[in-house]
């Protein structure tokens, strides 16, 4: 850690207004020490660097010409969303970045006017920029709407459909692309190589960079020329064409660093513009600090770091990453079975399969950020013949949610879904979290669903997908270092719909699904020092049940808690269903189920962020004796 950087310009700015008193040499010199102020501030906190240090003059510039919060400005994912609030009257703040009660590491309506749209997953600016602006028609909120959308969120289906209706309505909107050929890992895809062909040829240098779809943007008496200029390199280069005929006014490329080329073009197109525009801006992720530009990530989320030589505090850990033992266990069985493939949509890294595609590269697809592709296409393998693991987090399954129905589930296909970051996860808060997907996918006919209780139960989940091809099979395991227990060299297929006795009690059955069992065992041990001997069972499955199980704990106790990491509707509903169906609650049987809580939760550690939802192993206990009608003397906190 070092001292906070000087910042003499920067300590002037407040509010985005204060931009505007500021010439064009100082908003260069504020640029700078807005940078500066970023680094230092995510070297406390930890966060996503890398995007932010990219966008810096960026957002230096739309600030300065555009009149946020009138006019609004909406940030793709949000990723790079800190130099913005540091602009924007939380710098005072910027140090409690992505922590308990601190800001959020993404736009938040609730937290500040100029967020006017809340964004933590990718390509939805568009569509929202164009809602804005069809409201600000129709007598709503005044003002422009400017989305700022990364090169890897643009190669989203959602982008397109936006940009397709956009160019129909006609309306003035301003979208800025963000051009740093770096998303999360570097781009993929056909949109990838077309932008790359708009500036392969050093466009900064080049006439034809100030020419393409400009001409009507420049002073009259210089657009004439430009014209005849324009028409000679006709057949030179590609130009805006794809974004001109989906109905948008292209300019670009720019310098996405070059406050000289910026200001001017921002302040023309905001004078002149009628329609939709695309400002086609080039930019480096990681700009300007070293050891973010020399990342294979380009910092894009860091620790806590040392300013002076970026390297990261971590803690020690005994345990392997839950994602990476997933990762290791598909490459074991994909060397057994050449079958085997596996797809992501733009997260190589935070999936682990960047070690399944070093080991099988022509059997790893990242199909870019396009879940509903993602799964459609994972279908698609499954129906020829192939063994597919798609591998998406929890929070983002969500967007391929009617391709997991329609293409996946009713034709009964055995694509293998691998749900990462199950749970709640920290940081990220509440738009990471993976809070639905046993909900929304055990309501779905001939789904298997399991949960991991640890790192080595995972081992035998992936085995048991692989075996698995009577229809689909999903299998969910959170962010984070497992439990440390003892490894299996090999996983062993599961008895699909069957679960595990842990241990031998009385009175209570606590039957758990997911990780929390060892948190439930935490609590079955200070219950055993009030006398009190529960039963623990590991579920494994949501779907099927295990109906013998089940239906053994509820005839030899008085009463049973299911425990997931999920909301309501998920495996404790299908178990309260079965014992409804069978005719146990006519006996007076008690039963509970402690589900994530009805609210978003925010960002905090997720121990504490469990604490809030009441499943660490005190609120288990807790749930025990309230279900037994003990009274609690001396109760802890």
């Amino acid at each position: 850690m070092t001292d906070r950087p000087k910042t003499p310009l920067l300590d002037r700015v407040h509010l985005p207004a204060d931009l505007k008193r500021l010439s064009d040499r100082e908003l260069r010199q504020l640029a700078d020490e807005l940078r500066a102020e970023t680094i230092s501030a995510v070297s406390v906190t930890g966060g996503h660097l890398g995007a932010g240090l990219g966008v810096v003059e960026l957002t230096v510039a739309i600030h300065a010409v555009f009149d946020t919060p009138r006019d609004k400005l909406i940030w793709d994912v949000g990723h790079q969303c800190y130099p913005h609030k540091i602009l924007t009257g939380r710098r005072d703040r910027i140090r409690t970045l992505r922590t308990e009660g601190g800001l959020s590491g993404f736009t938040k309506r609730s937290e500040s006017p100029f967020d006017p749209f809340g964004a933590a997953h990718s390509s939805t600016s568009i569509s929202a920029a164009l809602g804005f602006a069809a409201a600000r028609d129709l007598g709503g909120d005044p003002g422009d709407a400017i989305a700022v959308i990364g090169d890897g969120s643009m190669s989203a289906g959602m982008a397109f459909e936006a940009m397709n209706n956009a160019g129909h309505l006609g309306k003035r909107l301003f979208v800025i692309l963000n051009d740093n050929e770096m998303s999360i890992a570097p781009p993929v895809g056909a949109l990838s190589t077309y932008l790359s062909k708009l500036y392969s040829e050093g466009p900064f240098q080049d006439i034809k960079a100030g020419l393409k779809g400009a001409v009507s943007f420049l002073p009259e008496p210089f657009q004439e020329g430009a014209r005849r200029a324009k028409e000679m390199l006709k057949g030179m280069t590609v130009g805006g064409t794809l974004f001109e005929e989906l109905g948008f006014s292209y300019v670009g490329p720019v310098d996405g660093h070059d406050l000289d080329q910026l200001l001017p073009l921002l302040r023309t197109v905001k004078a002149r513009a009628t329609g939709p525009m695309l400002l086609h801006v080039i930019t480096k992720k990681g700009k300007g600090y070293a050891p973010a530009e020399a990342a294979a990530d380009k910092g894009h989320a860091t620790g806590k770091f040392d300013v002076l030589t970026g390297a990261q505090a971590k803690a020690a850990s005994n345990a392997p990453s839950y994602t990476k033992v997933f990762a290791q266990a598909l490459v074991t069985e994909a060397a057994r079975d050449d079958k085997i493939v596996a797809v992501t949509a733009a997260m190589p890294d935070g999936t682990g399969l960047n070690l399944f595609a070093e080991r099988f590269p022509s059997r790893c697809f990242d199909v870019g950020i396009a879940e509903q592709h993602a799964v459609t296409f994972a279908a698609g393998l499954a129906a020829g013949g192939m063994k597919p693991f798609c591998t998406i987090y929890s929070t983002f399954l969500q967007r391929g949610y009617d391709q997991v129905v329609h293409d996946v589930a009713i034709q009964r296909l055995p694509v293998r879904f691998a749900i990462d970051r199950a749970g709640l996860v920290g940081a990220d808060g509440a738009t990471h979290a993976g809070a639905f997907d046993v909900a929304f996918l055990a309501n779905l006919p001939g789904m298997v669903v399991m949960a991991a209780a640890d790192e080595a139960d995972l081992v035998h989940m992936v085995a048991t997908a692989v075996a698995h091809d009577d229809g689909p099979i999903a299998f969910r395991y959170p962010r984070g270092e497992g439990v440390g227990c003892d490894m299996p060299e090999r996983g062993i297929p599961l008895e699909i719909g069957k679960g595990r006795m842990i241990r031998q009690g009385g009175r209570v059955a606590l039957l758990s699904f997911g990780t929390r069992l060892a948190e439930v065992q935490k609590a079955a041990d200070a219950l055993a020092a009030r006398g009190i001997t529960p039963t623990i069972a590991d579920a494994r499955f949501a779907k099927p049940l295990d109906r013998d199980l089940i239906l053994s704990l509820a005839h030899d106790h008085e009463a049973l808690i299911t425990i997931e990491e999920g909301a309501i509707g998920g495996f404790g509903s299908h178990v309260a269903q079965l014992l409804a169906d069978e005719g146990v609650f006519d006996r007076g049987f008690k039963f509970r189920s402690m589900v994530l809580p009805d609210t978003f939760i925010d960002q905090a550690n997720p121990e504490k962020m469990y604490a809030v939802a009441g499943m660490n192993a005190p609120q288990i206990e807790a749930k025990v004796l309230e279900v037994l009608g003990v009274a609690v003397v001396g109760k802890r906190a």
